[in-house]
């Protein structure tokens, strides 16, 4: 309701400008001009802010916790140029690693996601956001992945004040020990 819009990093990351289209209304076309309040690479999340003529209609965060694999589940995007398309499958998976990605916890999905998809919503059949659109398996057909919306809720309040989200990093890494390292 207070004009505030969750996509993906990537969508928005290299745009000197944003602009929102909330309807294919006529009187939308223009669309409505929009500013980074956060964004997150790694997590591949921003949260943006409109300042709309007219009053909007939060959409309500579900428990992608509770997600079970086959449970019914709705993609909603903009897939070439296709407005507020909406697709249908199921959760395939859950917790998957996608490659040159440091998160290791996507839902994975067979509901069609396309070019044009990333930052919409994944949605349960009660019509709650459970995760974030973000990617598809290119080399295969009806592989795609959503970032969870509980991962997405515990970032959110770091997004809003700061505009970024911190971590701790202890300097480990693991890797293989080798003669030399052992030595050292």
């Amino acid at each position: 309701k207070e004009g505030l819009i969750l996509t993906n990093y990537h969508v928005i990351a290299d745009a000197d400008e944003i602009n929102i289209i909330l309807s294919e209304d006529d009187k939308d076309r223009d669309g409505i001009d929009a500013k980074v309040v956060g964004g997150d690479a790694e997590a591949d999340v921003a949260l943006l802010k409109v300042k709309p003529d007219r009053k909007l209609v939060a959409a309500h965060f579900g428990d992608s916790d509770a997600l079970e694999v086959g449970e019914w589940v709705m993609a909603v995007g903009n897939p070439f140029g296709h407005g507020h398309t909406v697709t249908k499958g199921i959760i395939s998976a859950k917790e998957r690693v996608m490659p040159l990605s440091n998160f290791s916890n996507y839902l994975q999905t067979d509901t069609p996601i396309n070019p044009g998809n990333s930052g919409g919503p994944l949605i349960n059949t009660a019509g709650e956001v459970i995760g974030i659109n973000t990617a598809i398996n290119a080399a295969a057909q009806g592989i795609g992945f959503a970032i969870p919306i509980n991962y997405v809720k515990r970032i959110l309040p770091e997004l809003r004040s700061k505009g970024a989200v911190t971590r701790g990093f202890i300097g480990v890494n693991i890797g293989e020990i080798t003669p030399q390292l052992a030595q050292y």
